[in-house]
C-alpha cells in the first residue's frame, strides 16, 4: 500500500520546521496522578529517538504550585546522555539557580499579555512579571544559556476576552529588548483564528521582532490549532510547539482539549513536503506508549488512526 498522507508541495511555504516538543513539560504538568522520575526519563528517550531534537524537559518551580514537576532535580540528571537540546521553564531567580546547578542551558520564561492572567497565574501586574523576568534572562544570558519567552493570552484571555494585538506586542517588545533568543507565542485557550495570527505576526515584524524569532503554541479547544499553524507557515515561521499525543490543558477554558498534537503537526507537515526529521511511526508509538502509562487514549487523532495500524508513513528524511 503506497504511504500516506501523500506529499504535494506547496510554494512559499518552509522547507524544513522545528518543532519543540512540548509534552514532557507542559503535557504531563497538569497530571492528577503522579507520573513516576523514570516513565519521564523514557518517555524523553523516546521522543528523542523518534527525531526530534528540542524535548522541553521539566520546570523549576515550587513543588506546591505544580506537583508533577516536583522531581525536576531527580529528572534532569537523568539526561545527562540524551543527545538534544533540552529546555526547561523557571519562573523567578530561584528557579533559574536550580536549573543553572544542574547543567541547564536552555531557559524558558513566561509572560503575560494580559493583566487578568498575570495576576491569577503570577499574582503580579503585567509590568510586575516583567521587571521580575529581566534580571533572570540577565543573568541566564550571563550564564551563556539560551533564552526563550514565553507569551501567555495572545489571542484571548478568559476574563477578558479578545487580547488588543498591540497589548501583545508591547510584551513581546520587553522580552526581546531584555535579551530572549526566542518567543513563543501563546494561544492559552485556544480562540485564536488564522487571520489573528497572520495580523499578530505582521505587527510584531512592524515592531522590529524578525519572524525568525518566533514560534508558536497553539491549543486545539476549538479545532483551530492546524489552522492557525498553516497560517504561521505562509507567515514564514519555522519554530512550531507541540505536544505528543496531545497532552496537556488549559485549565482556564472549558472543554479544553489541550496542545496541538504532535503527531498530527508532523502528519500535515508530511503531507506538504515539509521536513521534520520526525519518524511518525515511531513517534505515535511512543505516544501510544505513553497512553498506556497514563491509563486513557491519546486524544491525537493521528495516533488514534495509526496506533491500531499495521501500515504506517515513510519516516521523513
Amino acid at each position: 500500500m503506497t504511504a500516506l498522507p501523500m506529499v504535494v508541495p506547496e510554494p512559499g511555504l518552509p522547507a524544513r520546521v522545528r518543532i519543540h516538543e512540548v509534552g514532557a513539560r507542559d503535557g504531563l504538568q497538569n497530571e492528577k496522578t503522579a507520573v513516576p522520575t523514570k516513565v519521564k526519563a523514557e518517555f524523553i528517550r523516546r521522543l528523542r529517538e523518534a527525531g526530534l531534537t528540542t524535548i522541553e524537559a521539566t520546570s523549576f518551580v515550587h513543588p506546591k504550585w505544580v506537583p508533577q514537576l516536583a522531581d525536576a532535580e531527580e529528572l534532569f540528571p537523568q539526561l545527562s546522555d540524551v543527545d538534544a537540546e533540552l529546555p526547561v521553564l523557571v519562573p523567578n531567580q530561584r528557579g533559574l539557580d536550580r536549573a543553572l546547578a544542574l547543567g541547564a542551558r536552555r531557559i524558558a520564561a513566561f509572560a503575560s499579555a494580559t493583566e487578568s492572567f498575570a495576576k491569577a497565574n503570577l499574582n503580579r501586574t503585567v509590568d510586575e512579571s516583567l521587571a521580575v523576568f529581566e534580571p533572570v534572562v540577565r543573568q541566564a544570558k550571563d550564564a551563556g544559556a539560551h533564552v526563550r519567552g514565553y507569551v501567555s493570552m495572545c489571542f484571548g484571555d478568559p476574563w477578558e476576552g479578545a487580547v488588543p494585538l498591540p497589548q501583545v506586542v508591547r510584551v513581546c517588545a520587553a522580552l526581546r529588548d531584555m535579551g530572549c533568543d526566542e518567543l513563543s507565542l501563546g494561544d492559552t485557550i485556544g480562540v485564536a483564528t488564522p487571520g489573528q495570527v497572520r495580523a499578530l505576526l505582521t505587527l510584531l515584524n512592524e515592531a522590529g521582532l524578525p519572524t525568525a524569532g518566533l514560534g508558536v503554541h497553539f491549543h486545539d479547544t476549538y479545532g483551530q490549532a492546524l489552522a492557525n499553524t498553516y497560517a504561521a507557515l505562509q507567515h514564514g515561521v519555522t519554530t512550531v510547539d507541540a505536544s505528543a499525543g496531545g497532552l496537556g490543558g488549559c485549565p482556564y477554558a472549558k472543554s479544553a482539549t489541550g496542545n496541538l498534537a504532535t503527531e498530527d503537526l508532523v502528519w500535515m507537515l508530511r503531507g506538504l513536503g515539509i521536513e521534520t526529521g520526525v519518524d511518525l511511526e515511531a513517534l505515535t508509538a511512543t505516544s501510544v506508549w505513553m497512553a498506556e502509562q497514563l491509563g486513557r487514549p491519546s486524544p491525537s487523532r493521528t495516533v488514534r488512526a495509526l496506533g491500531g495500524t499495521t501500515t504506517q508513513p515513510d519516516k521523513d528524511q
